[in-house]
């Protein structure tokens, strides 16, 4: 959430930097029109509340006096009429305030990208292209591979769930713990994060503290006749941790990382990646979050992009960055790099990690703030990224590790999390 005391000092600044996310500008000029009024009856019901208390003891100076109260007694009833009208109105304007502030996505940094969509992503680099696999024929999708194997079972998970569900079987269940298991190994070993085993079900405070509810409630599956959701990400139970807590500035930067089923109803790609493993709506991501002072946090969005890097250039597997435009980012970031892993089947680069500095943005949402050295309290900042979303990176090493025989060569780094097997046949 934005601070709307900032917004209100500068809302022409605040309009050209939301018009470029695509945002409804017109909504700020409601929105401040509304806060107006809001501080108008604040000021109201406080200036009733101060004359009913004199009213108050008037009435009781009066009884003391056994003077005649009843004028002050009919006044004081006809005050505690305004002031219930008057707050039932501000609790109205104050819903309405909050209910727009809260469906403004985070203002862009100054180094983001301009642009509507996806068409104005700017490529920051690549790597691996030595690595990229050369075929005789046609490179075979990930999805034939799996099955030829025996390790990718799509009809039993249509069978038992639906579409977009699969088993992994054999060695491809093996595949994919020996890959989450790497990854986290990788996390905490070599680069400092404190792995954790958060809940899968979360309660509406806590999608609305990192951003998902109220705008993306058709994104997620809810529990019927219960007040919680099955996580789209470990970005939310994660980076609500510290829901309503305060820091000391030596506590931060802290890194946590997770490995997490993540359950997602994909209701705006109808059409898309219907086969394989690319978009499921369950599956497995290893996460990063981390807390951090607000001039760090730009540098440490950083050092997680180049984490998740690490990971793609330990399996040899290749890759892009790119840096997201103002209209392709989410909604919580205010800078977002992502990491697309080669598909040769496809003959492109597709997304296997999406890193942001959500800056201050969650953190006012989920009231998490930190005591700075000279003792004051603010708002931390908030950055999550996938390292990496487990799936995507089984199909990448099915389809660029495949061999003319049709078996798959297993990443040298995963052999010994493979108990030494060193091909999938």
């Amino acid at each position: 959430m934005l601070d709307i005391k900032l917004i209100r000092q500068n809302p022409q600044q605040y309009k050209e930097l939301l018009e470029t996310r695509g945002y409804e500008v017109e909504k700020i000029d409601e929105l401040l029109s509304l806060d107006e009024k809001r501080r108008e009856l604040i000021k109201e019901s406080e200036t009733l509340k101060k004359e009913r208390n004199s009213v108050s003891d008037q009435i009781a100076e009066k009884k003391r006096n056994k003077e005649d109260a009843n004028d002050a007694i009919q006044a004081m009833q006809e005050v505690g009429k305004q002031i219930k009208t008057t707050d039932a109105e501000l609790k109205e304007v104050e819903e309405k305030v909050h209910d727009i502030a809260a469906r403004i996505p985070n203002v862009p940094h100054k180094t983001v990208p301009v642009g509507p969509g996806e068409e104005d992503n700017e490529e920051v680099r690549r790597w691996g292209d030595e690595f990229k696999p050369e075929f005789e024929g046609e490179a075979k999708p990930h999805w034939d591979i799996g099955t030829d194997l025996g390790i990718l079972d799509f009809d039993r998970g249509a069978k038992v769930a639906g579409a977009r569900f699969v088993y992994y079987r054999k060695l491809g269940a093996r595949l994919e713990r020996a890959i989450y298991n790497y990854m986290l190994d990788k996390h905490v070993d070599e680069e400092g994060y404190e792995e954790v085993i958060p809940p899968y079900l979360v309660n509406d405070q806590t999608m609305y503290g990192t951003g998902q509810f109220p705008k993306f409630k058709e994104d997620v599956f809810q529990i019927d006749e219960s007040p919680l959701t099955l996580i789209p990400t470990s970005e939310v139970p994660l980076t609500n941790i510290y829901q309503n807590e305060i820091l000391n500035q030596e506590d931060l930067p802290q890194y946590f990382t997770a490995l997490t089923p993540c359950f997602r109803s994909e209701a705006g790609s109808a059409g898309r990646d219907t086969r394989g493993i690319i978009r499921l709506h369950q599956f497995n991501k290893v996460e990063m979050v981390k807390f951090s002072k607000p001039e760090d946090s730009f540098d440490e969005l950083e050092k997680m992009v180049k984490n998740a890097e690490d990971l793609l250039k330990d399996l040899k597997l290749p890759y892009r960055v790119l840096a997201l435009s103002t209209g392709d980012m989410g909604f919580s970031a205010s800078k977002t790099y992502d990491l697309e892993v080669w598909i040769p089947a496809q003959n492109t680069y597709r997304e296997i990690s999406s890193c942001s500095n959500c800056t201050d943005f969650q953190a006012r949402r989920a009231k998490i703030r930190y005591r700075n050295e000279e003792g004051k309290i603010e708002y931390l900042h908030t950055l999550n990224g996938s390292g990496l979303a487990v799936g995507r990176t089984v199909a990448a090493i099915l389809e660029n590790y495949q061999q003319p025989d049709g078996s798959v060569k297993v990443p040298e780094v995963l052999v010994p999390y493979m108990n030494g097997i060193e091909y999938i046949k």
